[in-house]
Order: structure tokens, then C-alpha cells, then sequence
């Protein structure tokens, strides 16, 4: 018998390190080639480290948490024969692990505080049909995140991972998790009656993309003075705009929400105001002004806050942006989207939908300088001059970093987004 090495690969240009997000593997397990052995993130994704060989893991080099340096040792498995670090077998991990973004792929420059529910609904997916007396519960919407060793599992037995309870880094499902499931028959644990006390505490440690997020969330707070501007606008004439254009829409065009004509007119309200499409490198003080109109969105998944950006808004119209938006949503929720698809934003929307509440004070996506919230719509009583009447009413919660952009550029940049929005019609007229 002979011991095999594997090394932590050079997962990307420039990478010197990686953190450990993920064990799919443990001493004594059995291995098989192209068997993922763990997960790692870098600044720019998380991607999964196969095994090039089989055998039996007898080390590992990490604990998840951990920054391991390229080059490391990671993981050493007994092999039939002599044994090596087989350079061919190393390369060939690191090529896997590079083809390999994980469902958790996320963008460094790319963490608002507030998420977009973009309206992009995933197919309907029928539950797999109840095998060896397991009964699959109703399906949950959230997307189940596992490795694919354990989907194979869950697969063969006829087992919905929507209905498992995930206890792994950032709810991942884990074996122990599934083997749990199937040990219950998958059927609820019935509660006890009356009210008990809970002492219980569950310490979590905070790892992968939500370290990121929490990452980017203090570089943003603590290098960028922000300055935060709030605006009501009466979208009833985009309303009913809006309504007519999805019931004339065709086939292949997507149901239109808001955000394609907000991104429309913060695109007309760009050429205006440039400024506010920038980033900036307050190491080298240098403002970037971006002539391309990349606009990122931020959007929830499973994994956590990610940025997908429709590229070129400049160039797109009202149904390409719909288009763009829907593709991006789902693959940012199926972690299918790629890292070019999460990075090289110039300026973020972010939105809670219907729980958009009356304001909110997004926090800039750095190292732009600025951001566009966007709040709950909602029917309000407005005075007309002789009457109240009523009419739909969203407010635009929007930040700037106020080293760059003054407070006069800010409240024109967000008043003229206003007449856009209220005035549809000059959002189709050509500048």
C-alpha cells in the first residue's frame, strides 16, 4: 500500500489561499476518482476539490474555517501500490476544481445589505415519488444545497431534499442529515403539548459566503461615508403601463416586474449625472467613471447574498433587460451562474419585493459609490389640489459614498429617476 498526497490546487490567477468551507469527507472513508473531497472559497467563488485517485482517506489537513496556502497539503489517502504526488493526478484536480464553481460562487465587490427579489420563478419541479416507505413531505421553494454524492443518494431513495433539515455550512445537507431523514421514515416529529421552556443556544461559526458577506459588509460601513437619500414616487401611470405591456406581451418575452424600467431610467439619469456610475480606489485615489452601465442586482439564495450584473444596460431595452434579469436570477438561485456573471458591477439595485417596507439604508457595494434601494409599492391617499385621490405610491431608498458624490448630485440623480419613472413615456424616447 502506498500514501497519496493531494494538495490544496491553484484554484485561480493570483490566489495564494484559499478558506475551507466544507469537509464532504473523513478519516477511514473509502474514496473513488472524481469523488469530491471538500470545498474552498476564495475572494472570487467556492468551488469543490475532487480526489484524482481512489483509496482510503487517512488525514486531513484542515478544519473548515481554516485559510489553507496553495500548495498545501490537504489530504492524504492510502492507494494500492507505491504511492506519489503524482503531479499529472495533482493538475488534474486543480482543472477539476476549476470547471467546478459551486452553487455558492459570489462576487467580492458585490454584497449589499438589502437583496432583490427579482420575479423570476424557477420551473415547477414534481416531487420524486415515494420509494422503500419513504413518504416525501410537500415540496418547500427554497432550492436544497448538497453534494452531489448525497443528491445520488437521495435520488435512489426516492427522498425530496427540499424536506431535509441541512446542518452543514450554510444549511448544507449533509449524509448524517440524510441518514437522520431516512431513519425517521421522513415523518414529522410530533411536538409535545403545552408550552416548555427552550435553553438551547446553537453557536454558529461563521464561514464561506456568509463570512464573505460579513466581510464586505465592514469594508463598505467602515471606508465609506454614506449618505443616504429618500424619495417617494408615484408609479401609477409605470403601473398601468406595465399592465398593459404583459398582457400584449408575446410568448417569449418574460412577465415585466418594475426593475427593468427602474434600470431603463437609471441608465437615461446616468447620462445626465455620470458620477454616480463609478467606482473608486480610495487606496490610489482614483475615481473610475464607467462610460458601460453594468447594474448589479442583489439577490437571495439559498447559499446567501449574491450580485448577479446585467452587463451593457445601456444597450438593452425594455424586454432584453427582463430577459437578462430573469436568466441571471435563477442562476444566481441554482448556483449555475458564473464569476464573470458576479462581478464587474458600476452601480447596485437593491430590493425586498413586497417586504420592501417604507425605507431602508442600503449599504454601497464597494467599491461603487452608489446604490438605488427600491421599497414596497403601495396605494396611498395623495392630494390632488381639491381632493384626495388614490394613487401607487414607492419610495427609492438610495445611498451614495459621499467622498465621491455630493449631496446636490445625489437627490438630482434620484429626482431625476423620479420623472422617468413618473412620466413613463420619456423613458422610450431616444436621448
Amino acid at each position: 500500500m502506498g500514501e497519496f498526497v493531494i494538495k490544496m490546487p491553484d484554484v485561480g490567477e493570483g490566489v495564494a489561499e484559499a478558506e475551507l468551507v466544507e469537509w464532504h469527507v473523513k478519516p477511514g472513508d473509502p474514496v473513488r476518482e472524481d469523488m469530491i473531497l471538500a470545498a474552498v472559497m476564495t475572494d472570487k467563488a467556492t468551488v469543490e476539490i475532487p480526489s484524482p485517485v481512489n483509496g482510503t482517506v487517512i488525514w486531513l489537513g484542515a478544519e473548515i474555517g481554516d485559510t489553507v496556502a496553495v500548495k498545501a497539503p490537504l489530504v492524504r489517502i492510502e492507494i494500492a501500490g507505491e504511492g506519489a504526488n503524482a503531479p499529472a493526478a495533482e493538475e488534474k484536480s486543480a482543472a477539476k476544481a476549476e470547471d467546478k464553481p459551486s452553487a455558492k460562487a459570489e462576487t467580492p465587490a458585490a454584497q449589499p445589505s438589502q437583496p432583490a427579489k427579482v420575479e423570476a420563478k424557477a420551473e415547477a419541479k414534481t416531487p420524486a415519488p415515494a420509494r422503500n416507505g419513504v413518504h416525501v413531505a410537500p415540496e418547500r421553494l427554497e432550492k436544497a444545497l448538497a453534494s452531489p454524492a448525497v443528491r445520488q443518494r437521495a435520488r435512489e431513495s426516492g427522498v425530496d431534499l427540499r424536506q431535509v433539515t441541512g446542518t452543514g455550512p450554510a444549511g448544507r445537507i449533509t449524509h448524517d442529515d440524510l441518514d437522520l431523514f431516512l431513519a425517521r421514515g421522513a415523518q414529522p416529529v410530533a411536538a409535545p403539548a403545552g408550552l416548555v421552556r427552550k435553553t438551547a443556544v446553537d453557536e454558529i461559526k461563521v464561514t464561506g459566503l456568509r463570512r464573505r458577506i460579513a466581510e464586505k459588509m465592514t469594508l463598505s460601513t467602515s471606508r465609506i461615508p454614506h449618505i443616504t437619500y429618500v424619495e417617494e414616487v408615484d408609479m401609477t401611470a409605470l403601473e398601468d403601463l406595465r399592465t398593459m405591456m404583459n398582457r400584449d406581451r408575446k410568448p417569449d418575452q418574460p412577465k415585466l416586474t418594475i426593475l427593468p424600467y427602474l434600470m431603463r431610467a437609471m441608465v437615461r439619469a446616468i447620462a445626465d449625472l455620470p458620477g454616480v456610475n463609478s467606482t473608486f480606489d480610495d487606496g490610489a485615489g482614483i475615481i473610475s467613471r464607467h462610460h458601460a452601465v453594468h447594474i448589479g442586482i442583489a439577490t437571495q439564495t439559498p447559499a446567501g447574498l449574491t450580485v448577479p450584473v446585467v452587463r451593457h444596460a445601456e444597450a438593452r431595452g425594455i424586454w432584453d433587460c427582463a430577459i437578462e434579469l430573469n436568466r441571471l436570477a435563477e442562476a444566481a438561485r441554482t448556483g449555475t451562474a458564473t464569476r464573470d456573471e458576479l462581478t464587474g458591477s458600476t452601480i447596485t439595485i437593491s430590493s425586498l419585493g413586497a417586504l420592501g417596507g417604507i425605507v431602508s439604508t442600503p449599504v454601497i457595494n464597494h467599491p461603487e459609490v452608489a446604490i438605488v434601494g427600491v421599497n414596497k409599492l403601495a396605494v396611498r391617499p395623495v392630494w390632488d389640489g381639491t381632493q384626495f385621490v388614490p394613487r401607487k405610491i414607492m419610495n427609492l431608498s438610495s445611498s451614495f459614498d459621499h467622498r465621491v458624490i455630493d449631496g446636490w448630485d445625489a437627490a438630482t440623480f434620484v429626482q431625476r429617476v423620479k420623472t422617468l419613472l413618473e412620466t413613463p413615456a420619456l423613458i422610450f424616447v431616444e436621448a
